[in-house]
This record gives C-alpha cells, structure tokens and sequence, in this order.
C-alpha cells in the first residue's frame, strides 16, 4: 500500500467541498501548518512575551511595537490565528489518519496468501530449490518451523495442487504511521486544552471582561472575575509574609482578569540560602494551604522546579520580591549651604513628601520601590589581574578555554562579595517627572578607599551611574557633606582661599599671596558653580565641577599651556579645599586635622565625589540606617488539564517515530509442489517495503538457512544473491539504522 500527499476524495456534487475537504485532508496542507507552527513558535521564543507594552516600545520603537501588537507577537502561544492554525491542523490530521487508517490497519491484518507462482518469480528477491525424496507436507512442515525460528508469524494455505505458506513480521510500522499522527493530534487537543481559548470562550460568552485599572481584589465585579470552576488558567500571585491570598491575576492584552481559587495560600516564611561565594542556591517559600470547603491547612514548602499540587493546582515558585519592608533613613541636603541632617522614612511599595526638610525639595515625593539585603558583586577590576605594564598576557590553551566550553567559565578572576543592604527609590517633582536612585547602606572598597554608592538613572533601561561619596573615620558621610555644604558659602570659600595663600606664600610678598588668594578663590567659585551668569539657567553638566573648570582653561588659555594650566588650577582646588574642609569642621565644632596621608586620599575623593554630585539631580541623599525586611514571594499558579494529554501524544509520537523508523515490514514467501518421482520443487520469495543493505544482507541468511533445513543448493540460475551488491553505495547509512 503506498501512502500518497493527496487527499481525501468525496464523491459529490459541490465541486468547492471536495476540493476543501481534499485540501484540508492532504498531506501537503498538514505540513504547510506545522511549518507555519514551527516558524510561529521561534518567533514565541525569541521575543519575550507578556511583557507590559512601554517595554517593547523602548525596544522597537512605536512603530514596530505597533505593529508587531497588531500581529500579537507578543502573545504567540494565545493569538487567536495559533488556535486556529492548531485547530486546521487538527482536522487536517485526522482526516489523513481516517482517509489511510484503515488501508493501512487492513494491510496490516493480510496475509498476502492470494499471490500465485508466476507472480512470486516476478519478485527481485527469490530462490528456488529441489527436495529429493520428501513430501510437500514434510516440507512444508520443515519450512513453517524454520519460519517460526526466523522470527515470523505465518498461515499455510493448499492452492491449485500446491502448497503456499505466507510470512511476515514487522508488520507494526504499520501502526507507527497511525500513532504518530495520532500524536500530533493528540498534541495539539492538549495544547488547546492548556491554552488561552477556554478563558476567551468565556470572555465571549458570559461577558467576562478584563479590569484596566488598579482597585482591592475583593472589590471587584463578577464581570472581571473568573470562577473556581474554570478548567485552564495561568496566574501570579503575590503573598507577603504573614498574609495570604485566594485569587490569581491573569494578564490580558488589555488588562487583567480574576481568577477565584478553591483555597487560600498563606506565607509564613521566605527562605533563601546561599553558596559560600555569597550566590544564592535556594529559593523557598514555607506556605499553607487553606481549602474554602473544608477549612483544612495543609502545610507545604515550595522550591524552585519543585511545585506543590492541590485542588489540580499546580503552586510554582516564580519569584519573590520586597513585601514592605520598614525603612529608617538619613537624610543629607545635596543643595544649599547646610549640612543638617534629618530623619526619614517609609515602606517599599509606599511613597512620602520630602517636606520643608530638605532644602530644594520644592513638593517632591520619595518612592519606595525595593529593598534588598544582600548585594553580591564582582569586586575585582573588569579584565582581573594584569601586568604591571598594563598588558595582559594569556597563552593560547587560556584563551581557547575562555571562548570554548561551559559557558560559565572565565578566564578572569571574579572577587565576589557581599556588599551588604540596598534600597531602591524614585524622586518624583510636582510635574511628574522622576528619577531612580539606588543607594548602599554600607562604605565598598573601592579602590583602597571606602565609599558610600549612590546609584542614579533617568531612564528605567539605562544602568545605574553612582556617586562615590567617601567615608570618614567614622563610617559616616557626614565629612563629606560638611565639605559640599562648604563649598556652596561664599564666605568660608573667600577664607578657605585666604588661608591656601598665606600658607603657600611668605609674609613679606603680599602681591603674590593676594594674586594667589584670587585665583584660589576663582577656582572654588568655578568648582562650586557659583561663577556662572546671573539670570541664565545653569546647566549642570558644563557650570560646575571639573567641567566648568575645563571650560574656563579651554576658553582662557591657549592649547599650548592648558596641559600646564591644569596642574595648577587642580594643585590649587586640593589645597584650597583642605583649607576649606578646616573651616567646615571648626564651623561644626571639630578640631583641625594634622595633613597626612589619608587625609589627601580624602580630599582628592571628595573633589572627584563634589564634581559628580551637581549630576546627581536630587536635593537629598537618603543613607539607610535600620530596616525591618519584610520579604513576598511570587507564585505561578497553574491548572494545565491538557498536560496529561500531551504526555500521552508525546508518547505515542516517540513508539510512532521508532516503530517507523527502527521496525522494517518483511514479507516471506514459500510455494511447494510435487514434481513427480524426483521430490517437491520449493520457490521462496521475499518483501520489503524499504530496501536497504540489512534487507539484501538479510535476504541471503534466510535463503542459506532454507537451503540448510531443505538439505539442498538453490536451483542454476538464481540472481537474487548477485544483485545484492548492486544497490547504491549511499543505501549503507540506512542499513546501520
């Protein structure tokens, strides 16, 4: 039986239905679907899907995220042209598996026994033998136990005074045809069952609608709520420690939509361990279960790729985020001429006024967004240890491991480390506008000096910038704010700079000590931004810092001596800054520092820390005192009845695939009859629907074992052991399948 592309044939009048159902039941029309499934499934896996829109925008900018929207790219696996191209393929299958089934389960059930001597010589594979002083029942009898040893089931059948016994084996691969197609079926009934067609057959049936704004679960309306009952969803939800919850929130296109639970999950604990390196190994969450019916607690823990099942709920371990924690904060003025501290506060997920607190504040709002209290980071330099000349030397064998592989290996040494808690929090102004910050509670090595990170970004995708404020001896920023707040009087920076030139000059030449004196004081105007032009709006990126003193050497003096010009004017700032963080200490009760070598390294780490802060764009520096961490975790909430289903198509595609693929059908056959006084002339023949060298190679043992248990030699002229070797050289790969 050949298996042809074309499909099924009705025989009506309506020329159009015969032609869609012999369309739709075709060969070709079934793998142009799964084409088209497989093409649709790479772009699911590509592009990332159910994220929220604003995020393919910054990807792909509005126009392609538009359109890409309109196609329903971004929900692949529930656009409503997969279903149906799952559901044409569906019927397209099945109508193949009807329309060959049972050809081939009929094939499968015959014997074949109809066959008559001159058709079996027409076969390529034959031989032909003389028994000498038997009968054709010994014969036949030797024959059929001989067939039985060879591993075939066979029938005997008397036919016009001969005697035929017809062979087969292998005949499953039959079966592997109709259970592979079968599996695609089955698939595809799964995947419809788990997919997002149950969910829009109720949104379009019962009224079910997505709710696109923010409000307390409880309080909202059947019509955006799903029942208990419902067969298949996909849900998040979000347990804080200590709480619980019984709905999950399923994400739409165009909102979310409510999905009641049969019971509640409460979470009595967040658990995360950790790798000696600091990394974490193991996300946790100790739960229980509360059943609505019942009013039973099941106490259950559940772990990373390791689900806890109740009620056909299947609870996975997603995420976890903040819960809202407590904060205890410092807040230090970025602005203005005092350093007064204040204290400041909030939970993660809340939001509070700057107030009259800080300087500058003008209405703006303190976000909470996240808290985390362990931060592992790679504290080694980007390229790891170099030479001292600054080249780095690697042998070839290192640089093929780096590229080569496990993709977890390195060639650069990584310093991983725990840098102790940080919180995340947006500053928003009156006009809406706001900026990101994320600041460390705890002084990092940088460098051999120890600074206080203060991260900050414009943009959610853009990576954090930090200001590196350093420590004093006490672990504290407070030094370093006395010294920002220093520079912004005009006072104590025309006295920082009297002090630099009487240091620096000699009594007796007082032209030079006041020349000296002016331009120290020019350079900490400069440096402070107070030497920019009354009345214009002041740019932070040119009118302060070392770029304002950039653009004066670059305005005032020629190329030639900038170089010069430079050194000096930054030997100047240093020293006139010692000066000016003297009188900030004795302004704030503290006795004078004797120079040293740590006290440079400060003061050089505060210029660089100054110049950055006019960029960091916040009134205040929030620095984490206490916290109270309170952890969520995120579940995955799932009802997937289609799971089930899809394990058994995926096990009946693998027996269809080896049953075709590893089980060849062979055909045998013996015709026996008498030949007067001289014995019984037997004519074997044999089948193969795929001929391959293990056929040929098999053919010659069967004929050599028939000669053996006959006691004969084949008859002169027998060439279907010559023509064995003549098959194409390539035909071998088969073979060793």
């Amino acid at each position: 039986m050949s298996v042809t592309t074309s499909g099924l044939q009705l025989n009506i009048r309506q020329r159009a239905v015969r032609s869609a159902v012999e369309l739709l039941s075709s060969m070709r029309f079934a793998i142009s679907l799964l084409v088209i499934l497989a093409i649709a499934s790479v772009i699911g896996t590509v592009l990332t899907q159910d994220d929220p829109y604003p995020n393919y925008v910054n990807q792909f900018g509005p126009f392609w995220a538009d359109i890409f929207r309109s196609l329903s790219l971004y929900t692949v696996y529930s656009a409503w042209w997969f279903m149906l191209i799952l559901g044409f393929l569906v019927v397209s299958v099945s109508l193949c598996v009807i329309r060959n089934g049972p050809k081939m389960i009929a094939d499968l059930r015959s014997w074949k026994d109809k066959v008559r001597e001159g058709s079996l010589r027409a076969f390529h594979h034959k031989g032909e033998f003389t028994v000498e002083g038997g009968t054709r029942a010994q014969t036949a009898d030797t024959l059929a136990k001989l067939a039985g040893r060879l591993g075939y089931r066979f029938v005997t059948r008397e036919a016009d005074g001969a005697t035929l016994i017809a062979g087969k084996r292998g005949a499953l691969t039959k079966i592997g045809y109709i259970f592979a197609h079968l599996a695609i079926v089955v698939i595809c009934i799964g995947g419809l069952l788990d997919s997002n067609l149950p969910i829009k057959l109720q949104m379009w049936l019962f009224d079910k609608t997505p709710i696109r704004s923010n409000a307390v679960i409880n309080d909202i309306a059947a019509e955006h709520r799903l029942p208990v009952t419902n067969p298949t969803f996909r849900g998040y939800a979000w347990v804080p420690e200590g709480q619980y919850v019984s709905t999950a929130i399923l994400n739409q296109p165009d909102g979310s939509l409510i999905q009641d639970l049969p019971f509640s999950i409460e979470l009595k604990k967040f658990i995360v361990d950790y790798y000696s390196t600091g990394m974490p190994k193991l996300f946790a969450s100790d739960i229980v279960v509360i059943d609505h019916r019942t009013g039973q607690r099941i106490p259950a823990r559940v772990e990373v790729n390791q689900p806890f099942q109740y009620a056909g709920v299947s609870i996975y371990q997603s995420s976890f985020q903040d819960g809202g924690s407590q904060m205890q904060m410092t807040g230090w003025p970025m602005t203005g001429a005092s350093a007064k501290s204040f204290a400041f506060g909030g939970a993660i997920g809340a939001s509070a006024p700057l107030g009259a607190s800080a300087p500058g504040a003008d209405g703006q709002t303190i976000e909470f967004a996240d808290f985390r209290a362990i931060n592992v980071e790679n504290i080694s330099n980007g390229s790891g240890a170099t030479d001292t000349r600054g080249v780095a030397h690697q042998s070839l064998k290192e640089a093929f491991d780096e590229r080569l592989g496990s993709g977890a290996k390195t060639s650069k040494p990584l310093d991983l480390r725990n840098v102790g808690p940080s919180v995340q929090y947006k500053v928003r102004d009156k006009d809406g506008q706001a900026r990101e910050y994320n600041n460390y509670m705890l002084p990092v090595d940088v460098g051999g000096s120890k600074m206080f990170l203060a991260g900050m970004r414009v943009n959610p995708d853009d990576p954090f910038r930090y200001l590196r404020i350093p420590a004093d001896s006490g672990g504290t920023p407070r030094e370093w704010m006395l010294l920002r707040a220093a520079f912004e009087d005009p006072k104590l920076r025309t006295e920082a700079a009297q002090r630099f030139a009487a240091r620096s000059v000699p009594d007796g030449n007082s032209e030079l000590r006041q020349h000296l004196q002016e331009s120290a004081s020019r350079v900490l105007a400069l440096f402070a931004g107070a030497d920019a032009p009354a009345g214009q709006p002041v740019d932070p990126q040119t009118a302060a810092g070392f770029q304002a003193v950039a653009g004066f050497i670059d305005k005032s003096v020629p190329k030639a001596e900038q170089e010069k010009a430079a050194g000096l004017l930054m030997r100047m700032l240093e020293g006139a800054t010692w000066d000016l963080w003297q009188l900030a200490r004795a302004q704030a009760g503290e006795p004078e520092l004797t120079p040293d070598a740590q006290a440079a390294r400060f003061v050089q780490d505060s210029i660089n820390a100054v110049s950055d802060s006019f960029l960091y764009g916040s009134p205040v520096y929030l620095q984490l005192d206490s916290f109270r961490q309170v952890q969520a975790s995120v579940f995955q909430l799932t009802r997937a009845p289609g799971k089930k289903v899809v394990y058994l198509g995926s096990l009946l595609l693998v027996a269809g695939i080896f049953s075709m693929f590893y089980v060849r059908e062979r055909r045998l056959w013996f015709w026996l009859k008498d030949n007067g006084e001289r014995g019984v002339d037997v004519l074997m023949a044999m089948s193969t629907a795929r001929r391959t060298l293990d056929f040929e190679k098999e053919f010659v043992r069967t004929r050599e074992a028939v000669a053996r248990a006959l006691g004969a030699k084949p008859a002169a002229g027998d060439a279907g052991t010559d023509r064995a070797t003549q098959l194409h050289p390539t035909d071998s790969d088969d073979s060793n399948r």
